[in-house]
């Protein structure tokens, strides 16, 4: 059968496409959801075999961009999630991986602005007080090791990793934000907190100057921040990012350290 053949006989049969041509790992992340407050968000989650020391494993919380907004509970694992469960053998963990519904944001701020400086506001959008919630009914459960949580994000996402990972209480033991965005004036909120940013100089989606103003503003206070900058490299600075063997290694090495 060709393949126009093929995909006229999924359409025909009511087959969802996307579905049929994802990739075989993708099945291994469970489908669920969160209601809460009259709000649903989706999620998958995978869960890799119990280690056998008994030991708890770390979680991963994956904040996808704006293009993988939706209702589908598929798209938002396009990018980077598959490195990490491609790396399970070495460094198995929860990945958990929300989906934010169209026309929100995982942090309701103008992208358009020129810097960050006093635009988070003092309450999380919706959907990610969700995703917070889920992460913190897996940590209730013991299903992971509390000391080694973790968040990380690109674009949109990056903007929700520097949000989740600033907010009072804050449950993370690293966060790796990729040209998104934060607010300059919550800097001394990540002191102490292992931080590795990323952004390509040549993007024209997220300005590489609010990654700059982030980094310029935890030094400034006392912080020892990671960051790396590709030079000529757009928007999509993540699919390195997430390719390169040292940032899992840096990542997964992280634990609670903070008073």
């Amino acid at each position: 059968m060709s393949g126009v053949s093929l995909l006229g006989a999924l359409l025909a049969s009511g087959v969802d496409v996307a579905t049929a041509a994802a990739p075989a790992w993708q099945e291994s992340f469970a489908r669920d959801e969160r209601q809460s407050d009259g709000a649903t968000l989706r999620y998958r989650l995978f869960t890799p075999q119990p280690a056998p020391g008994g030991g708890k494993p770390p979680l991963v919380l994956f904040l996808h961009g704006a293009g993988e907004r939706g209702d589908d509970n598929a798209a938002q694992l396009k990018h980077g999630v598959g490195e990490f469960h491609r790396r399970q053998a070495k460094h198995p963990c929860l990945v958990l991986v929300p989906q934010c519904p169209e026309g929100r944001k995982w942090v309701e701020v103008d992208w358009g602005g020129g810097g960050g400086a006093g635009t988070f506001p003092a309450e999380p959008s919706e959907p990610l007080r969700l995703t917070l919630e889920v992460v913190d009914g897996l940590i209730a459960a013991g299903k992971v090791d509390p000391d080694r949580v973790y968040v990380t994000g690109l674009s949109m996402g990056g903007y929700g990793t520097w949000y989740a990972a600033g907010m009072p209480g804050s449950r993370f033991a690293a966060a790796a934000p990729i040209c998104g965005g934060g607010d300059p004036a919550w800097a001394k909120r990540y002191l102490g907190l292992p931080v590795w940013a990323f952004h390509g100089d040549d993007d024209r989606a997220v300005p590489v100057g609010r990654s700059r103003e982030m980094i310029e503003a935890i030094r400034a206070a006392g912080g020892d921040p990671k960051y790396t900058e590709y030079p000529g490299v757009g928007h999509d600075s993540w699919t390195r990012t997430y390719a390169d063997d040292a940032f899992h290694a840096w990542l997964f090495a992280q634990r609670w350290a903070r008073d």
